[in-house]
């Protein structure tokens, strides 16, 4: 059995990911996950641990960064995205650093900035793009969470038909019962 130190994993795991990158920046509006990506370069390289996931992909996807940033290509790594909410993670910041671009402090502009990085990696790595060039889209999921909180704020809050007091959670009115 071969032994890497964490240096040479992270720098095996950095070429994977790459690679792994430029297979989803294939796919018109394909995202990838942090848990998918660590499992998947972990698999290629044949290299694991069991180091907890935040504590290595972020220095791997750095090194992701400043390759895509040598060799021209858009930052792949706006395809990463969390699991559970499916946004970029706060690592984002570097792909900002690397293009000389000033921080971005508000979730929703670093998404928008990640789609467009996203919509750019489509087109350079030959994503089948529909008519007219495609357009930046955030995650299914974070749009998603977008449409959920528009339609609870838009939607006017039921109210008893009898008294006109808006209704608690379990829709029966406090005063009319």
């Amino acid at each position: 059995m071969v032994h890497y130190d964490a240096q040479d994993a992270r720098e095996r795991w950095a070429e994977e990911a790459y690679s792994v990158l430029v297979g989803v920046a294939r796919s018109y509006h394909a995202v990838i996950t942090y848990k998918e990506l660590g499992e998947r370069v972990q698999e290629r390289s044949g290299i694991r641990t069991k180091a907890l996931l935040h504590n290595w992909i972020g220095s791997v996807l750095g090194k992701v960064v400043r390759e895509a940033h040598r060799r021209g290509d858009p930052p792949l790594t706006a395809l990463v995205v969390h699991t559970d909410d499916g946004m970029v993670g706060m690592g984002y910041k570097e792909v900002l650093e690397i293009a000389g671009q000033p921080p971005v402090h508000e979730a929703l502009e670093r998404e928008q900035h990640a789609a467009e990085a996203r919509l750019d990696c489509y087109r350079s790595f030959g994503a089948a793009l529909p008519p007219g060039g495609g357009i930046p889209a955030l995650s299914p999921k974070y749009q998603a969470a977008i449409e959920r909180r528009r339609v609870r704020s838009t939607e006017p809050p039921p109210v008893c038909t009898t008294c006109f007091v808006q209704l608690p959670a379990t829709g029966v009115c406090d005063s009319c019962g």
